[in-house]
């Protein structure tokens, strides 16, 4: 080998790089371990809201403190917790997020709220059609519009988009085309906003390493916060509009006579509502009787139903004069907002109350239980309401863009508070507001809820004031000034898809990678050095080259690592020893045939002998993993990443490293044999009659696929959320519970019973709804969540909601993690995933026909992709319902279909490689020459294989649970694959080549 010299000061430097860049995450590692030890030293009950402050505490304790001292450089924590490497959600926990940037608001908003019949009544529609579409917004808004006008009005009209805002833009002349180009223009800029408006708050957040990123052109952005632990306080964050709002307000004395008449019109707009209701009562009552008579008493069970009425749900503030109108329970604030909207209430308004909005505080109060009340006595949060001095065009007096800073502060008892200082035009306007309404009140209105609404005592003329709320807590504060001072999203932004990853499951699932990656390992180094004596220790030595070089890829590029990834790492694992499987094979070959050692060692690692099929197998997995890092999304992306660093530095150690080893050890003379007494004898005198047995492996195969199908067609497969919508939790309970009971429990909350399966251990369950997944808000995730708390109580002994939720660390009971995927977003998703397995098919198709110049070849090995393929989901469809582990259809399932064609191709590609070799380029060959090229390939092919299904097993029994279903489909892919490879592959490709001769 030439340059050797060369090769290894590389491999030196590119070692020692890797180790430098390794180091940062051991030192980090190293800080935040001590931080938990510290945190559960000190903490008080074991929440795990106050180990995040304790770890934070010591963690911004020792930020600035030298931690590693290299001689040459010093670094403090905070230098070296970005260089550390980045761990994805399933390991270290965190929320990954896409939100949608509303992009119907925008239209709204670009149009002043336009009020034209044919504008509106096209966004309605375009609503309905986003629903089963994966076009963007605006083209079927677009498609909407001209259907609806029909060339009577156009979008230049001046009660659409022909405004002031944008006269200099779109005037009345201009075509819908040209318009069209403009609107998408500001479109662009908006999202453009809403992205820089969320950069700046995740940067304020905390968080280490966060990544966000927009998606392609339709307003949606992705944003991923390893290590985030309150969850609640980022979905704020993230979907907070920041609308900063002043009003003045009416007090209690002004509303409640209007309450007093809403009452009574209620109570004749739910008679009629509750009247069907009363009568099966009053039947269920009937058979009751005697039940009744043996208790000794009777209730009235329809008295409460026939009285129903507005103040059956919310509670008027009939003390002295006050900002706040009444009080609700949190549950009952829907049931409030329905009544208070009605039209023939608000017909009641008064005309000094005709505007008036009803807006609830930002927080609700949970009142002290009562002495007397029984323990187990649920006390309902409430939470107050306050009526807004609206106007026709519903526009605030003073709004956020006249603020020129926010700060957390503290307020005279050393509660926190959010400080706000006003530019010039605020300071006037806040002036003559509080001039105004001196011994009133005034509200601070953030999003649609009251943040304050104090009495003005006197003028304040300096332009300053603070939104403080009686139980606001230092974080809130921080986060409010954060989204302030970063600015107003120019549209709503929703969570449209969300993984939340609990830290306590990501503890876990490191601990398990970590068993199974160690159990790999020693696998594969172990049977290398059985079945090659010392030039397997060669290989094992290039191996672990492999591995430091991978993770130093890794960490030099700030790269994510997740589960998916580690299995990504080990699959590379198999396909280096793969490398090294098929040099040795051909040395063996050379050293059978009489050649010396030397020469083949020579012969082997040249392009002639195992290079060439190393490389084209390789390939074939790399153009895989390109496809699948262009088409998946988060893990997967991390899988497909790992996938292909994996294959370049193994290529690099299999093929240079190894040659180094062995090279200096024929140098010194040292008698290598590429086998050990135990395997000597091992795949030597193979010579069996594959092509024989074709037409038995083709009725075979014939028969598992039919079964396979008709269990798809009949039975179906599982879907993920991922690809049908939905929400789906992981929750832990602390004793053991019945899937199909809890089921039943839960469709009293959901109305209809979730899917319900054990996840693990028997204290786990993945329950799976689609719970008012179609309907959009902030506060439905928290109605689900809550509804989901209710119906699960009695299972969950004395967990309170808030460690119910997911995030923080958890002792006892509560969501592990959380996955939501709106429906919309779901379709997009699984037409990627469709478009991933046809892209990977066709490439592979083409890069087989480029390198085998033979249509045959191209055929064989995608017929046998397919049949791979149709064999895994037959597998998966007749089995899902008995595994005791998840076998969903989703995006992990795709990237395991993917790798499965890739390795599917790798084993095909090598006995493609030997049959060209002996048919020596010729354009015919033999069914004896076929049968050759499989036979002596037959070793590397089965090494090959149990090596991979050694690592594959060891990660399926010892890694994580949410992998298993992930690492199942590789397993029966390998298998099937191998098979293959022998029996379908190359037969096929034998018989079209035959066919195509006689032709």
């Amino acid at each position: 080998m030439q340059n050797k010299g060369l090769i290894k000061l590389f491999a030196i430097l590119f070692g020692l790089v890797s180790l430098y860049q390794l180091s940062f995450t051991f030192f980090a590692n190293k800080v935040e371990s001590s931080a938990k030890e510290y945190a559960e030293k000190n903490v008080n009950g074991g929440s795990g809201r106050e180990l995040a402050k304790l770890e934070k505490k010591y963690i911004d304790s020792v930020a600035n403190k030298e931690v590693v001292n290299l001689g040459v450089a010093k670094y403090t924590y905070n230098d070296i917790r970005d260089k550390e490497m980045n761990l994805g959600l399933d390991l270290k926990g965190g929320i990954n997020a896409i939100l949608q940037v509303s992009v119907k608001d925008i239209l709204i908003g670009l149009s002043n709220d336009s009020k034209n019949s044919v504008f509106n009544e096209a966004l309605a529609k375009a609503d309905e059609a986003q629903k089963d579409s994966q076009d963007d917004y605006i083209d079927l808004f677009y498609s909407q519009f001209e259907a609806l006008s029909n060339g009577s009005v156009k979008l230049s009209d001046p009660s659409i988009f022909g405004t002031k805002a944008l006269r200099d833009k779109i005037d009345f002349n201009k075509t819908n085309e040209q318009v069209k180009s403009t609107l998408q223009q500001e479109i662009n800029t908006s999202i453009n906003t809403a992205f820089e408006v969320l950069r700046s708050r995740i940067d304020k957040f905390g968080v280490v390493q966060p990544s966000i990123q927009r998606i392609g052109t339709s307003g949606r952005i992705q944003v991923e916060l390893p290590g985030a632990k309150d969850i609640e306080r980022v979905q704020k964050l993230l979907q907070s509009t920041a609308e900063l709002q002043f009003w003045e307000v009416y007090t209690n004395a002004d509303v409640i006579p209007y309450f007093v008449q809403a009452n009574a019109k209620s109570i004749e707009l739910l008679k009629d509502k509750t009247a069907s209701a009363t009568e099966q009562v009053k039947d269920t009552a009937k058979k009751g009787d005697d039940i009744d008579d043996l208790l000794g008493e009777s209730k009235d069970s329809t008295n409460v139903e026939a009285q129903k009425m507005l103040f059956n749900f919310l509670s008027p503030n009939q003390s002295q004069v006050s900002s706040t109108v009444g009080y609700a329970r949190v549950q009952d604030t829907a049931k409030v907002n329905e009544l208070l909207n009605n039209k023939e209430i608000r017909a009641l308004l008064p005309n000094n109350l005709r505007n008036a909005k009803f807006l609830w505080n930002y927080q609700s109060i949970t009142p002290a239980k009562a002495a007397d009340a029984p323990e187990d006595e649920e006390v309902a949060a409430i939470i107050a309401l306050y009526a807004i001095k609206s106007n026709r065009n519903d526009k605030a007096p003073i709004e956020g863009d006249v603020i020129a800073d926010a700060k957390q502060d503290y307020d005279q008892l050393s509660k926190p508070v959010v400080s706000m200082t006003m530019n010039g035009i605020g300071t006037k306007k806040w002036a003559k507001m509080t001039s105004d309404n001196v011994g009133k009140f005034v509200a601070v209105v953030l999003d649609d809820y009251v943040y304050t609404a104090p009495s003005v005592n006197a003028v304040i003329s300096g332009g300053s004031t603070q939104i403080s709320g009686g139980q606001m807590t230092v974080s809130e504060a921080q986060d409010i000034a954060t989204v302030l001072k970063a600015g107003k999203l120019p549209a709503p932004a929703r969570i449209i898809q969300s993984e939340v990853v609990g830290p306590s499951l990501g503890k876990e699932s490191i601990n398990a990678s970590i068993w199974s990656f160690a159990l790999a390992i020693l696998l594969v180094l172990g049977w290398m050095v059985l079945y090659y004596g010392k030039a397997g220790l060669y290989a094992n030595i290039a191996l672990l080259v492999n591995i430091l070089f991978i993770f130093g890829v890794l960490a030099s590029f700030n790269s994510v690592l997740t589960l998916p990834g580690i299995a990504g790492i080990i699959l590379t694992i198999g396909m280096s020893v793969d490398a090294n499987v098929i040099i040795f094979e051909r040395i063996k070959e050379g050293l059978t045939g009489g050649k010396s050692l030397a020469t083949a060692v020579d012969e082997g690692f040249s392009i002639k002998g195992a290079l060439s099929a190393i490389i084209d197998a390789n390939i074939t997995t790399l153009l895989t993993g390109v496809i699948l890092y262009a088409f998946g999304t988060g893990p997967i992306k991390g899988f497909a990443l790992t996938l292909m660093i994996g294959i370049a530095t193994s290529l690099f150690t299999a093929i240079f490293i190894t040659r180094l080893l062995v090279d200096g050890a024929v140098t010194k003379g040292t008698n290598l044999t590429f086998n050990t007494n135990i395997s000597k004898n091992w795949f030597k005198n193979i010579n069996i009659e594959f092509l024989k047995k074709r037409k038995l492996a083709y009725v075979i195969s014939g028969a598992i696929i039919a079964f396979g199908l008709v269990s798809i067609l009949t039975i179906g497969l599982k879907q993920g959320v991922d690809f049908k919508g939905g929400r789906s939790y992981i929750v832990r309970f602390d004793k053991p519970v019945k899937a199909n009971e809890v089921a039943a429990t839960l469709k009293n909350a959901f109305g209809t019973a979730p899917e319900a399966k054990t996840y693990g251990s028997e204290n786990q369950l993945k329950i799976t709804t689609v719970y008012k997944i179609d309907e959009e808000g902030r506060q439905v995730d928290e109605q689900v969540q809550s509804e989901l708390y209710k119906g699960l109580k009695p299972y969950l002994g004395d967990t309170t909601y808030e460690n119910f939720k997911p995030g923080f660390e958890k002792a006892g009971s509560g969501i592990m993690s959380y996955m939501k995927v709106e429906p919309t977003i779901a379709d997009d998703i699984k037409q990627a995933a469709l478009w991933a397995v046809i892209g990977s098919l066709i490439v592979v198709f083409l890069y087989i026909l480029l390198r085998f110049r033979k249509v045959a070849f191209s055929i064989g090995a995608v017929v046998a992709v397919f049949h791979d393929v149709l064999v895994v989901l037959g597998v998966f469809s007749i089995l899902y319902k008995v595994m005791p582990f998840d076998m969903e259809i989703g995006q992990s399932f795709i990237a395991a279909i993917l790798t499965v064609v890739g390795y599917s191709l790798n084993d095909t590609v090598v006995i493609f490689d030997r049959i060209r070799e002996y048919a020596n380029n010729s354009t015919s060959f033999t069914a004896g020459l076929v049968d050759k090229a499989l036979s002596s390939t037959l070793g590397r092919t089965i090494n090959t294989s149990l090596t991979t299904l050694l690592v594959m097993l060891a990660i399926f029994f010892f890694g994580g649970d949410s992998i298993k279903g992930f690492m199942f489909a590789l397993i029966i892919g390998v298998i099937v694959g191998t098979y293959s490879s022998l029996f379908v592959a190359t037969p096929i490709m034998f018989d079209v080549a035959k066919k195509r001769e006689k032709k």
